[in-house]
């Protein structure tokens, strides 16, 4: 089966990190300005209810180091965006990957993702490690593209059962490391008409790679070699992407 996205989107991971300090909106707006087809980071919320983007979450105050969830927004680094931030700053039409570290993250980086403006909603993919939190939610934000992040040693069950417990939950796609992905995997996860993503591509023969497994997204933190790489492959252009959380068909019976 065809991968859903053709060229596959080029996410830049944290920002266009190996030119600019990572999760800052410098980075992101460089990434964009390189011709990153979307951008990814993590998504924490202050204990004032705010959706910040950071990796650790974990920050430096003035005596001791905190996790951001322990914080106020107004006490935070001034180099920790507020996903509100990052939107004003980038707009609404770029595809963003947000993992959530934070279990109560989903509800207001959705609500953001709405006071931002039109494609905003459609253009944010939701990363999440435990896939039954975000079948949960399903229901709740029927129009956000949810992502299972996982690896292969994780799964439960076989990669067929897991893909079709995937498409009857209602969630999107899955989100890999580059080695756990060959194009057997995709093809099977396709036939669900699940999205595929790969993460750490940080070389050209793994972008490469990635793409031959007729992959739909690749990670990497090299915003230039990843737009040259996928650019060699595809000079027509970046990905066109589906409705909101519209896929080509029922999934098989298993």
């Amino acid at each position: 089966m065809a991968p859903l996205l053709r060229p596959p989107l080029c996410f830049a991971h944290r920002g266009a990190r190996k030119h600019a300090p990572e999760n800052t909106v410098e980075g992101f707006v460089l990434a964009q300005r390189l011709g990153a087809t979307g951008l990814e980071s993590d998504v924490w919320i202050t204990a004032d209810g705010h959706p910040v983007l950071d990796h650790d979450g974990v920050v430096k105050t003035t005596v001791r180091r905190r996790m951001i969830r322990d914080v106020l927004r107004s006490e935070l680094p001034s180099h920790i965006p507020g996903l509100d931030d990052l939107y004003a700053a980038i707009g609404t039409t770029m595809p963003l990957s947000l993992d959530l570290k934070d279990p109560q993250a989903i509800g207001p980086t959705v609500d953001v993702a709405r006071a931002a403006g039109t494609g905003a909603v459609d253009n944010l993919w939701l990363c999440d490690w435990e896939w039954e939190r975000l079948a949960a939610d399903r229901v709740r934000f029927p129009d956000v593209k949810l992502i299972d992040s996982t690896r292969l040693k994780r799964l439960k069950v076989g990669p067929e059962r897991h893909a079709a417990r995937l498409a009857a939950a209602g969630i999107d796609g899955v989100n890999m490391h580059h080695t756990d992905w060959n194009l057997g995997l995709t093809t099977l996860f396709h036939r669900f008409g699940l999205f595929t993503f790969g993460w750490d591509a940080q070389f050209e023969r793994v972008i490469r790679d990635l793409i031959a497994m007729e992959i739909d997204a690749v990670y990497c933190d090299d915003t230039d070699l990843m737009m040259t790489t996928v650019g060699s492959v595809f000079p027509s252009g970046p990905s066109v992407l589906p409705g909101p959380s519209v896929l080509p068909g029922p999934p098989p019976s298993v």
